[in-house]
Formats: structure tokens, sequence, C-alpha cells
């Protein structure tokens, strides 16, 4: 809407030498004031993107995205200011480097944090993080690329490929999930859904598994659920790559079985993924996207 600033940013935290959490605050010299890292999403950008581009642009560090923290509204002069925030650890970066825009950052535990930031909201998205868990694992539930008609295809429905819109959102979804950091790999058995992974599993260089539990055709719903459930109690972060069938009973069997109110509308549209953000055995937090290139959704499956 054109009365509305979006805008992504994060909740920058590390590990202080003290092992207490310390949270990266930056002070705006054009408006004195000191806030978290953010800023607004460029025409045609997503917002996942955004958030990374900005931590990096204001702080110099690349970050790794974790769970989704509560959005914050507010008014901006004669408009409403909409900025998505996730928490967020280091992943990699150089030293910080003072400029026009962002003069200074600081390294604060919590209390200090919250005594410096300027404004009300940013010390309730503070409070927020710390009401929930500090360290948070991602899964993803993942519908494959666009991959044509069904019905057009005449060969064996399991070698059915990526079109070119499909291919398109291969791509930027390597992008997106990145954000996240790295993940194991795992595809149904068709060519559909190891395509969608593939520009991902070439940028971590990690193979992509294949699943019959994943697979349609090949599986029911008690036996993709418990397969699914068995890669979270693993604890290492994992991507599903699916089938439309298959999705809606992956994301409620995964919600009901971690405490999480399963969504009004767990389905997906091709290339949208459900991140689900886990700790201890339950579910600190869930969030869908969709990349930019998305066709529309289909029956398709």
């Amino acid at each position: 809407m054109a009365d509305v600033i979006r805008a992504a940013g994060a909740l920058l935290w590390r590990d202080g030498p003290l092992g207490e959490a310390e949270f990266a605050v930056i002070h705006r010299p054009r408006y004195d004031d000191w806030s978290f890292p953010k800023g607004k999403v460029d025409k045609g950008e997503h917002v996942l993107a955004a958030a990374v581009r900005e931590i990096e642009e204001e702080t110099g560090i690349v970050p790794r995205l974790g769970r989704r923290l509560p959005t914050s509204t507010y008014p901006v002069r004669d408009r409403t200011k909409h900025v998505d925030y996730w928490a967020a650890r280091p992943l990699a970066g150089g030293a910080f480097a003072p400029n026009d825009e962002v003069d200074e950052l600081a390294w604060l535990p919590a209390a200090e944090a919250e005594e410096r930031l300027s404004y009300g909201h940013d010390v309730d998205l503070l409070r927020e993080f710390l009401n929930g868990p500090l360290h948070t694992t991602p899964f993803v539930i993942l519908r494959h690329a666009s991959a044509g008609e069904k019905l057009g295809w005449r060969e064996a429905d399991e070698l059915r490929p990526l079109d070119a819109a499909g291919r398109a959102e291969a791509v930027e979804l390597a992008g997106l999930l990145a954000v996240y950091g790295s993940f194991r790999l795992v595809s149904s058995a068709t060519a559909r859904c190891a395509e969608t992974v593939l520009p991902y599993a070439r940028r971590l260089r990690e193979p992509v598994g294949t699943e019959a539990a994943f697979t349609v055709g090949d599986t029911g719903p008690e036996r993709a659920v418990e397969t699914l459930l068995g890669l979270v109690a693993d604890g290492v972060p994992a991507v599903v790559c699916t089938h439309g069938e298959i999705v809606s009973t992956l994301v409620t069997g995964l919600c009901k079985a971690l405490g999480q109110k399963v969504p009004d509308d767990p389905a997906l549209g091709k290339a949208e993924f459900w991140v689900a953000h886990v700790s201890d055995g339950s579910m600190a937090a869930l969030e869908r996207h969709r990349p930019k290139t998305t066709v529309p959704k289909s029956a398709t499956t």
C-alpha cells in the first residue's frame, strides 16, 4: 500500500565474554537515536533478503536469521511503518565502519541495551525475544516449484521436470533458504522436487537425499509425519521438498507434535515454504514465504 513503508531488520545477538547474550544496537546521527538495525525493503526485493542486506550494510556483519519476531508497526509522519523482524546471529563479517547513516555500533547486555534504546517498540521487541528461547533450529517444508501441466506430460510422472518459471523459482529459493544457514536437503524421489533444491545444494556443495516417505504415490500420512519428526529429533536443520498433497499433512503433524497451533491454511502454492523454528521439542515460531517469482497457485502436483 502506498501509505505503508515496508522495512525489515533483526535483533542481532551474540554470546558475550561471560556467556551472557549481547545485542547489537546502532546509533543514527541523522536522528540521534539508538535502535536495532533495519531498513526499507527495496522495490521488488524479498523481505528476507532485505533483512540480511540491511543488517550487513549497517553493521558490517553477515547474519544468519533465526526465529521470526513480532512485527513493529508505528506512525512516521502521515504514513505507517511496518517492520518485519527476526532474531539473528553473526555468520561472518568484518570490522564495523562508521558512515553518515550509522556512526556507532555497540554490543550490550540486555539490561544495558534496554536502557540505551530510544523507542518503546524496540524495547518490546527485546523483551519478546528474551521471553523465548535464544537458540532455535530451522526446519523447512517446501513445495516444489512450477513443473508445467501434469496432464500434458506423457512420460513417467517422476521424471517431470521444472519448467522455465520453476527454474527461476529454484534459483531464487537458493538465496532465500541461505538466509537461515545450511540445511540437510531431503527431497521427494521425483525430478521436480530434486530440481527445486538443486541450486541451493550446489551453493552448499551438499548432496540431495531422496526419501520415499515424502514422495507422492509412495507414502501415507503417518509415514510422512513420522519421517519428518525423525528429522526434527536429529536436531540438524533440514529442508524437506515435497508435493502439494503431502504439505498440509506434514505441517499439521509437525504443529500438533510440537504444541503449535495449526495454521488456518497449511497448504502451500508452488515454491512456497514454511519455516518452523524448533527448540527443546517445541516450536518457537512458524513463518511462511514465497519467492517473488512464484507463479500463481494451481492444482498441478
